[in-house]
Order: structure tokens, then C-alpha cells, then sequence
């Protein structure tokens, strides 16, 4: 390792030890996760493009890499942030160290800094941009390149996370996990769902064919003629990454499988951008909401359920209206953590329901999916 510093762009400096991709610079919005778990997972979620990530756990690697861990093909983000990299991988699974992985995807990192100072100070100026760069580098000189970045806000991330054509998704969960939570669709009339891909996380697509869905996966650039065109019994609307104000192509889309009254589900991105086509706005959080133990209170039972949460932005409660009603609010903030068509088969939350990593106390979820699809079909 050689020595290095992580610099925000309002000046604040961690020192530590480089590791990962060796590179002079590399910037991104810098937020933090709570998850205690879960670092491959995290690492590998395309909704973390353009970021770097603070793991507020300290001792991050001791478990290594398994290729069958990945949640996409590559690494999206733009930096890892740690307090300790573990020298030992201790896991019969693992086909490597964690710094192997970030050097093959040519992503830096940064060990032996004090993330707590780190998340402290986010947490009271809000996320901001940073560069991991090595010890010798000039600071004033590095700032001033950190804020020519352009950051999130009004930047389309998606178009670099989506696949580039529509394709089948087959696999479920290759063992009885998911029986035990009620997930199986073993026994269910199987439905046609049309995913969008704003950048999918691998578990997203296995938790709908374990609830009982043939997935086709589409594009984040495909219409809605062309996705209809394939005559799906449903969609879902991915997690991603990004500004979702700028995705007026997605929001487009959106508006047109509602005006289909084709029934539909949305997670994180997909939240926001239904928010969007049903005439909502969203607005950018203070430091984002990242961690798997966030709760929530799901309004239409009166259950709390302890969720894994990765979402820089959120539905603006001053731009409701009556085509929306609030179905979950965040515990922690009372932001609004899912909302429902109030005129036709639709909704969606702003949290990760497969949670990988995280709690299970959502994956109920896709049996609602499942439930309202029969229902919707039935009425027809």
C-alpha cells in the first residue's frame, strides 16, 4: 500500500492507505452505509455510480470475494472508503481478496482513514463531492478539479448501468430460502413481467421468478410501444442510479404502461420515476438514505418493517396529489418511503425489498405483486 488522502470538496482531508486501482485521482459523490454485511453486494450495485462509499463498519474484506456474489457484472462506483481492509480472506467460497476485485475494475480505495469523522461530517453538511488521491498530491489543486465535477444532480447514470438489449431472466433462488419467507411461486400461476433495467441488482430478478414470474428484461431506453408489444401481464420498474429528473425518456415510458393500466411495481428508481409520470417531483436528500437498517412503517397494515435503503433522492410530499397515496413513511425522517396509484393497478416503495444485503421483512412484497397481477387478470 502507499499512502494517500481522501479531500472533500469543502476541504475536509482524511489521511490513510491507498489500495484497490492504483490511480492519481478519482472523484465522486461521497456518501456512507450503515450495513454491518453485505460489502460485495455493495460494491457490485450499479445504483452507486458516480459515488464513493464510506462502509461505517470498520473492518471491511475479511470475508473476501465470490463471483456468485455479484449483484451486476462489474463495479459502477467510483471509490471505496474503509477503516480497516482485513489482510486475511476467511471464507471457504472466496475466489479472491476484495482489493483484487477493486484493482481488476479500476476502482480505488482508501484504508485506515477515521470513517466516523468522515460520516459525522456528512451527516451535518449533507453528501458532497470528494477525490481519493495519493499523499503527494496538491490539495488546493485537487479541490479545485473536485468541484468541476458535476456531481448527481442532472446527470444520467442509467444509460451507463442498463444492458444493452432486452433478454430472458430464468433464475431463481437455487435453494428452499425463499419457501421459507413465502416467496415460491411453486404451485402459482406464473405471469409474464416486463423488467426495465435502470440497473438492476441479479437478486431483484431472482425474488420475482421465485414469487412466480417468467421475467423478460428490457432496456431503460425501451418505450412503452416496444415493451407493450411483447404483451407483458406486468412490468417492474428497477432500482438505478442518478438524478431521476433527467430521465424523461423513462418517466415517458412510465406514463405509458400506466395509460395501458397494465398492473405494476416499482422499487427505488423506479419509485421515483413513477412519482414522476403520476405528476409528482423528487428532491435530493440531505446525505441519502444507505444502510440495511432503516424502518419503515407500511401505513396500509400498520407493520414496521426494518429495511435496506440506497437512494440519494425521494418523492417531495409538497407535490403530492390525488393520483398518489402514501402507502410507507421512513421511521427515522418521515420521508416518504412508497406511494400507490390511487386510479389504477400501481406502486411502488423506496426501499430495497430483496435486500441484498439486509433484513427479509419486505420480500413479502413480491407476493403482493403476485397477488394483485391475479387480481387485475381476474377482473378482466
Amino acid at each position: 500500500m502507499r499512502e494517500g488522502k481522501l479531500i472533500l470538496e469543502d476541504g475536509f482531508t482524511v489521511d490513510g492507505e491507498l489500495f484497490g486501482a492504483v490511480r492519481d485521482f478519482s472523484t465522486g459523490e461521497v456518501v456512507f452505509n450503515t450495513a454491518l454485511t453485505g460489502y460485495q453486494e455493495i460494491i457490485t450495485d450499479p445504483s452507486y455510480a458516480g459515488q464513493m462509499v464510506v462502509m461505517t463498519y470498520p473492518l471491511i474484506g475479511n470475508y473476501g470475494v465470490t463471483p456468485e456474489d455479484n449483484e451486476r457484472e462489474r463495479v459502477h462506483m467510483r471509490g471505496l472508503i474503509v477503516r480497516e481492509l482485513s489482510s486475511i480472506t476467511s471464507n471457504c467460497r472466496a475466489s479472491g481478496p476484495l482489493d483484487e476485485m477493486l484493482r481488476a475494475s479500476n476502482v480505488p480505495g482508501i484504508a485506515g482513514v477515521d470513517t466516523r469523522a468522515i460520516t459525522r461530517h456528512i451527516r451535518e453538511t449533507g453528501a458532497m463531492k470528494g477525490a481519493i488521491v495519493p499523499a503527494s498530491a496538491d490539495t488546493t489543486k485537487v479541490i479545485e478539479a473536485v468541484r468541476t465535477d458535476p456531481g448527481l444532480v442532472g446527470v444520467d447514470f442509467v444509460k451507463q448501468a442498463t444492458l444493452a438489449e432486452a433478454s430472458g431472466w430464468t433464475e431463481g433462488y437455487v435453494s428452499d430460502f425463499a419457501d421459507s419467507w413465502h416467496l415460491t411461486g411453486s404451485g402459482k400461476q406464473r405471469y409474464r413481467c416486463a423488467a426495465i433495467d435502470y440497473g438492476a441488482k441479479a437478486n431483484i430478478l431472482r425474488c420475482l421468478v421465485q414469487a412466480g414470474f417468467d421475467v423478460k428484461v428490457f432496456p431503460a431506453t425501451a418505450t412503452a410501444k416496444q415493451i407493450l408489444a411483447d404483451d407483458p401481464e406486468c412490468v417492474f420498474l428497477s432500482n438505478g442510479p442518478g438524478d431521476p429528473a433527467v430521465l424523461d425518456y423513462a418517466i415517458d415510458t412510465v406514463k405509458g404502461i400506466l395509460k395501458a393500466r397494465v398492473p405494476l411495481f416499482g422499487i427505488c428508481l423506479g419509485h421515483q420515476l413513477l412519482t414522476h409520470a403520476l405528476g409528482g417531483t423528487t428532491y435530493k436528500l440531505k446525505f441519502g438514505h444507505h444502510g440495511a437498517n432503516h424502518p419503515v412503517k407500511d401505513l396500509t397494515t400498520g407493520r414496521v418493517e426494518i429495511t435496506s435503503q440506497n437512494h440519494g433522492y425521494a418523492t417531495d410530499p409538497k407535490a403530492l396529489n390525488d393520483n398518489m397515496e402514501i402507502t410507507h413513511i421512513n421511521l427515522n425522517d418521515d420521508v416518504i418511503s412508497g406511494i400507490r396509484w390511487t386510479k389504477g393497478p400501481a406502486y411502488s416503495v423506496q426501499f430495497h425489498p430483496e435486500a441484498s444485503p439486509g433484513p427479509h421483512d419486505s420480500l413479502h412484497l413480491f407476493r403482493r405483486f403476485h397477488d394483485m397481477v391475479e387480481r387485475e387478470l381476474a377482473a378482466k
